[in-house]
């Protein structure tokens, strides 16, 4: 009969397990928690749990070292040979491997590697909950009906290698996405949070801004595409932000293939790309924002290595003061491109230096500007210029002389992050935000609101 083995136990029968020159085991811990709501009521909620072991197998032939990767779920101790092996095998049978890298050695053990995994459950809606139920009634009672969703997941990752790595970690990530409609649908606004453990969300507060979203929308503005005067909330410039680090490769831009190559060779790491003393940083530790200290790759590609699991991770600047100071770079990239070794992290912090929140920013507009709810549907189109395009969603608002007087339309927007950088004119106070385009894959993240001075919105949208 199967036995459901604790994740070390499954860890260190995995290892035991190998003949090959090298060995990583990845076991997964995870367990979920949601509530789901449409029209002021509850309709969903559940729990879930489950393991993920991924398997990577090293063979040294005399080309060089050839990696294989296999991954299971719901993985029991009957199931771990025949995983071992068909990892092995797909390492025998491959070809040399161009990010191959002596594993990782010499890490200090996680004191924590023999606990159980820690796990979510309904508990953690516990406050969280009753303070929606009176959001509920609140909205019910201002002709308002809100829907959305909140999801707390827990990861615990348990890491061993036969260099004899023995790490742990355990992610806790929370999201909330809020909509508030009007009863005849015509008017939208949407909110969304990121957190660790749903404490430090508050549904009246949510509520309360939603409402005054949808009272705003009450006076309906045409405007035709052009340059505008924009304020990006912190949510859209998260999800910019993102994409340029996932496109801050070192080796694409060595090779000439990225907004950051140098014309003529080499790339742009020491250039200015803002004149405000913008910082872009990365950094485990980062309180409110933290992730895995070490590197937890379950796949090779062009920002993470298999070989390089279990390497430190340091608190890293990619923009510093304004001046590109860091792409990111795998042992090999770095070695490849003779760069410091850089790994991603997964949180990303902007720090401008403002002290001003986003309403002081509308209240400061003097003339005509835009002010955004959040971007959509974001798709590159040169990278080259790292240009991007996408859609505006959930309001469009126009502010004159420091007050919002309406919603305009949707536009489909065409612009770099890059360039953004180079044009803003003014960031606001950095605070934690969800990204609304990439929830789904990067939630750590915190930023200010931009003011850009020439926003592109290059077309009109029917979009809602």
């Amino acid at each position: 009969m199967s036995r459901v083995s604790k994740p070390y136990e499954i860890v260190e029968r995995a290892l035991e397990l190998s003949t090959t020159d090298g060995l990583v085991v990845i076991a997964d811990e995870h367990s979920s928690a949601n509530l789901r709501w449409a029209g002021n009521a509850l309709t969903t909620n559940g729990v879930t749990r489950g393991r993920t072991l991924t398997v990577i197998a090293t063979v040294d032939g005399a080309k060089g070292t050839a990696s294989g990767v296999v991954s299971r779920s719901a993985v029991t101790t009957d199931d771990l040979e025949p995983l071992v092996r068909a990892a092995e095998a797909a390492a025998r049978g491959a070809g040399p491997a161009e990010d191959a890298q002596p594993l990782v050695s010499g890490v200090p053990s996680s004191p924590d590697f023999t606990d159980a995994p820690a796990e979510t459950g309904s508990e953690v809606f516990a406050d969280f909950a009753p303070a929606l139920g009176d959001a509920f009634a609140r909205a019910r009672s201002g002709g308002r009906e809100l829907y959305g969703f909140a999801n707390h997941e827990l990861t615990s990752t348990y890491l061993g290698t036969s260099t004899g790595l023995r790490l742990r970690h355990d992610q806790p990530t929370g999201t909330l996405e809020l909509n508030a409609k009007s009863p005849d649908r015509t008017r939208s606004a949407w909110a969304g949070r990121s957190t660790r453990d749903f404490k430090d969300v508050d549904p009246a507060a949510l509520d309360a801004e939603l409402a005054q979203r949808l009272r705003w929308a009450e006076r309906r503005i045409d405007l035709p595409a052009g340059r505008y005067e924009t304020l990006l909330p912190p949510t859209a410039v998260a999800d910019l932000l993102i994409y340029q680090l996932w496109s801050s490769t070192a080796r694409d831009a060595v090779e000439g293939r990225t907004v950051f190559s140098k014309p003529g060779g080499g790339t742009r790491l020491g250039e200015t790309l803002a004149p405000l003393p913008l910082t872009l940083r990365s950094d485990p530790h980062a309180p409110g924002l933290e992730s895995a200290p070490f590197v937890i790759a379950h796949s090779s590609g062009d920002s993470g290595s298999v070989f390089d699991n279990g390497l430190p991770l340091a608190p890293t600047d990619w923009v510093r003061e304004g001046k590109l100071e860091r792409l990111t770079t795998t042992r090999h990239t770095a070695a490849l491109t003779g760069l410091p070794v850089a790994p991603a992290i997964d949180n990303l912090v902007l720090d401008g230096g403002g002290e001003r929140s986003l309403e002081e920013m509308v209240a400061a507009t003097t003339g005509r500007a835009l002010l955004l709810t959040c971007l959509w549907y974001i798709r590159e189109v040169d990278p080259a210029t790292l240009l991007l395009t996408g859609l505006t969603r959930d309001g469009v608002y126009l502010v004159e002389d420091g007050a919002v007087v309406g919603e305009v339309n949707n536009f489909r927007f065409n612009e770099s992050p890059v360039d953004l950088l180079s044009r803003a004119s003014e960031a606001g106070r950095t605070e934690k935000t969800l990204p609304r385009e990439w929830g789904d894959w990067f939630t750590r993240a915190a930023m200010p609101a931009l003011r850009i001075p020439d926003f592109n919105m290059s077309s009109v949208s029917q979009g809602v």
